[in-house]
């Protein structure tokens, strides 16, 4: 049975051992721990992803999202696995080996030790510890060294989740209160911090969470940072980056650096990445991304609809949906159109997206400088535009924040987090 998000909570100590499967229902390992992460007070950790025991006698991460369903019998897994080795991180705690036996007080003043911990899944692929099973300490005998074992009763994780949030440590406590927070927001953080402090914050926020702030940091401070990092964790970070933003950051580093972290990205992050750095900055090229929402000639309107109705599809990108003939990743098939998702919405579900192009929609070069880009933009009011190569195949879809990344002075983030106005910083230059 798959779980839903309306399914009971499941007891951690029920999965431990059970046999991963992979995507193509081949047993990859096994069971050993989950990994959670404590968050601000008034919120539930997040179960961050799974410990396995490869049957090759190593131990890996596995993240939750790529949990495709969970019985009493066996975990299947969805998507590629990287069989990298597991290391724990500073504000990373496992469940079995770091919270099972760990004694708590109740908020009702009991004295318990942790038995058993549960999760819920709240959303898509997205878990929570959110009960425990706790088993009550007895005040010893007269004349006795043991402890009398008392009964085992459960409770919501919020009745002990102050004896067990580890609040007394600066860097958890941080990154605790960042975890809340929108991109912009962490990054102006780190931005206000001494280097060292940033680094000690940077190595503990999750690796998504650290690349969607890098992207907002001024360009120095995103290569001092990067530079900082240890190389196999900076790669992890561009992997999670745009890759039209890995790519710029990657152009600003030391060619030894920069290749050396090619090389330990995924092959197909780090491909999206060589693709790009081979246009010029300032191009339509240079700014695309190569991940745009495409379609085949065969896709229905609800095929669209779902596709742009994706969680990681930014608000950009969702707003149209282009059309090319296989194979429909970038550089794709022969480019036929793009359909803006305001027409989706207003044709029937089993409409063949390709009969509603917009024909007046004419794409842009890969060597179409800011200029002219942004004349596009202008004339069309897009918020996205199509990229289409001499050979006719999209490469990818430039984006209206990107041309105006690329349109403000090269400070402009530097600036807006220093607090200072561009009328300020002028008569600063004039004095």
């Amino acid at each position: 049975m798959c779980v839903s998000p309306q399914m009971t909570s499941i007891f951690l100590s029920r999965l431990q051992g059970l046999p991963v499967l992979d995507a193509s229902g081949d047993k990859v390992g096994k069971v050993r721990d989950f990994v959670c992460q404590f968050r601000s007070p008034g919120r539930l950790p997040r179960v961050k992803g799974m410990v396995v025991d490869l049957l090759a006698a190593r131990r890996i991460y596995v993240p939750m999202e790529r949990v495709h369903s969970v019985d009493a019998n066996q975990i299947a897994l969805a998507g590629v696995i990287d069989a990298r080795r597991f290391v724990q991180r500073d504000n990373e705690t496992l469940v079995f080996d770091d919270l099972f036996d760990r004694s708590v007080i109740t908020t009702e003043g009991k004295s318990a030790t942790i038995f058993d911990v549960a999760m819920r899944q709240v959303r898509t692929r997205q878990w929570e510890l959110v009960e425990v099973a706790l088993r009550e300490r007895l005040p010893k005998r007269p004349f006795s060294f043991a402890s009398r074992k008392g009964s085992v009763f459960t409770a919501p994780w919020t009745d002990i989740a102050s004896t067990v949030a580890r609040a007394d440590q600066a860097t958890d406590q941080k990154v605790a209160q960042l975890s809340d927070m929108p991109p912009a927001d962490v990054a102006r953080e780190l931005h206000d911090m001494d280097p060292g402090r940033r680094v000690e914050v940077a190595e503990a926020l999750d690796d998504e969470q650290l690349a969607d702030a890098f992207q907002e940091l001024p360009e120095s401070e995103q290569v001092s940072l990067l530079s900082r990092l240890e190389v196999e964790r900076a790669a992890d970070v561009l992997e999670e980056m745009d890759p039209d933003d890995a790519a710029d950051l990657i152009n600003d580093l030391p060619t030894d650096f920069a290749e050396d972290l090619l090389e330990r990205m995924e092959p197909k992050d780090a491909a999206d990445v060589r693709n790009l750095m081979q246009y010029e900055d300032l191009t339509a090229g240079g700014m695309m991304t190569p991940e745009p929402v495409v379609l085949a000639p065969d896709a229905t309107i609800a095929d669209a609809l779902a596709a742009v109705s994706r969680e990681d599809v930014t608000p950009a990108t969702a707003s149209m949906v282009f059309i090319t003939r296989p194979p429909t990743d970038t550089p794709s098939g022969r480019y036929i159109g793009a359909v803006h998702s305001q027409r989706l919405l207003r044709e029937p579900p089993s409409v063949m997206t390709a009969s509603v192009i917009d024909a007046d929609l004419q794409p842009l070069a890969p060597d179409a400088g800011l200029y002219q880009v942004s004349r596009y933009f202008a004339t069309y009011n897009l918020v996205i535009a199509p990229v289409v190569n001499a050979r006719g195949q999209l490469v990818g879809a430039v984006t209206v924040d990107d041309v105006l990344d690329h349109m403000l002075p090269d400070d402009w983030r530097g600036v807006q987090m220093d607090g200072i106005h561009p009328d300020d910083q002028s008569r600063e230059a004039d004095e």
